[in-house]
């Protein structure tokens, strides 16, 4: 910035989030920042920045934080809305308090409740006023943080709240102040996507709903858009409200061949984490796909029962460790073991390793119209594992619903026969086969784009 004030975001693509780093050159300020603060340190290392202070926008409810650990490894200030109460040493801030970060730097603290009852938001300064805002889980681009995250019925009036903060943002700021939200960039913390990779007060003013609608066509909007969210958020608060354990990631326990057959026929959970067609082609019978190429750690949270035995595969030690850090950022520290290596090193007996079969849409309408190409089966059933939002958009006719985070406990309500699995590009199709084989049936993943259903042949509708 022509200020001298530089801002560096902190991406964690994974869990659709952003950290902030802000720096004069000499001091720094974080806000929001993941739990691996690792990065964090690095950054401020590269830039010549010491990190003086530490500033949460609200209590998180899709991550653990790594704001405690933050400032007691630098001693920076850990500033927080007044009104949680924590058991930790912390700034307590409110609405219209000034923090002085530096001579060239401050940040006035804004009230603006609607994704929290107690949400700030931080307008940076520089020498000539405001440059931007830390918004969190505010005024998002081209939308707003989800309202219901503190329970349903709270839902409508914090989404009251939500409109008035995101106006009171934009009458208290100059149009081409920035806006650098925590939360849209697929995060299930946005009631709607998020639309861009940048914004302004001033851009926000066009296109977000929260500035161009009236308060009660906003709140009918973003009520009537929410849809289900992960369910270990329901551990994310709690954990930071306590203050969060600082980070383990030594690795896990090895697990032999023989050990990974044991948990196997134990039915522990034992994910592979490499690419999906890879898991299609060779896989260990009983593990589940959840490829680190894609959001692994928000669905292996939402799938697993909190606290249970989990095992991790993948093909080296390096995939692992990935894997771990992602797992961190959500509150699952321990990993009861890990294994890396292709399926066959990592068999115990030949007989353990499964291929699975896949078509696209075409193969599923050709299929649909009683001409199943060669070595598939015919589809007893057309499982669709997407979110009910996505359902009612559009789906087979005649496909039965059950979204992914639910078919573990509902594994008995799909139908007996071949099972032709989808969902929006062929990652959670994947998941939900794993189970389906993991529990004896046979799945057949449709490994595709459903936009291009319709066009090549796959008879579609959409709810009413």
């Amino acid at each position: 910035m022509t200020s001298g004030i530089d801002v560096r975001v902190i991406e964690t693509s994974s869990l659709g989030d952003r950290s902030y780093l802000a720096t004069d050159g000499e001091v720094a300020l974080v806000v929001d920042p993941q739990r691996d603060v690792d990065r964090v340190l690095a950054l401020a290392g590269r830039l010549g920045a010491r990190i003086t202070h530490v500033l949460e926008t609200h209590v998180h409810n899709d991550y653990v934080s790594g704001g405690l650990e933050l400032s007691r490894l630098t001693g920076a200030a850990y500033a927080m809305a007044a009104a949680d109460e924590v058991p930790f040493q912390r700034l307590p801030v409110a609405d219209g308090d000034l923090v002085e970060v530096s001579p060239r730097m401050r940040v006035r603290v804004i009230a603006t409740p609607g994704h929290t009852f107690h949400h700030l938001s931080y307008a940076l300064e520089g020498p000539r006023g405001a440059e931007g805002v830390f918004t969190g889980g505010s005024l998002l681009f081209g939308t707003t943080g989800r309202t219901d995250l503190l329970g349903h019925e709270h839902a409508e009036t914090l989404a009251r709240h939500q409109h008035a903060s995101a106006r009171r943002l934009a009458d208290l700021l100059p149009e081409g102040a920035r806006v650098w939200p925590t939360h849209g960039f697929g995060s299930f913390c946005s009631a709607t996507q998020a639309e861009g990779d940048s914004s302004t007060v001033g851009h926000e003013r066009q296109v977000n709903p929260a500035l161009r609608l009236a308060a009660e066509e906003f709140v009918t909007q973003t009520l009537s858009g929410l849809d289900v969210y992960p369910a270990y958020y329901a551990h994310m608060g709690v954990t930071n409200l306590a203050g969060p354990e600082p980070v383990d990631l030594r690795p896990p326990a090895t697990a032999d061949p023989r050990q990974l057959r044991r948990r196997l026929a134990a039915g522990e959970w034992v994910v592979d984490l490499r690419n999906r067609r890879a898991y299609v082609r060779a896989h260990l019978a009983g593990t589940v796909s959840l490829a680190l190429d894609g959001p692994m750690a928000t669905w292996l949270g939402w799938l697993i029962d909190w606290g249970a035995p989990l095992t991790l595969v993948g093909e080296t030690a390096e995939q692992v460790a990935r894997a771990q850090r992602e797992l961190v950022r959500i509150g699952i520290d321990r990993v009861a073991a890990a294994a890396s290596g292709t399926p066959e090193r990592l068999a115990a007996e030949p007989d353990q390793i499964r291929a699975m079969d896949t078509a696209d849409f075409s193969a599923l309408a050709a299929a649909l119209a009683g001409a199943v190409p060669d070595g598939l089966p015919a589809p007893a059933t057309v499982l669709d594992v997407r979110l009910r939002n996505e359902w009612n958009d559009s789906h087979v006719i005649g496909a039965v619903h059950i979204p992914l985070p639910e078919l573990p406990r509902r594994l008995d309500e799909v139908p007996e026969g071949a099972v032709w699995v989808h969902c929006g590009s062929g990652y959670r199709a994947t998941a939900a086969a794993s189970l389906l084989a993991r529990a004896g049936r046979r799945a057949v993943v449709v490994d595709d784009d459903v936009t291009t259903a319709a066009d090549k042949g796959v008879p579609m509708t959409a709810s009413a």
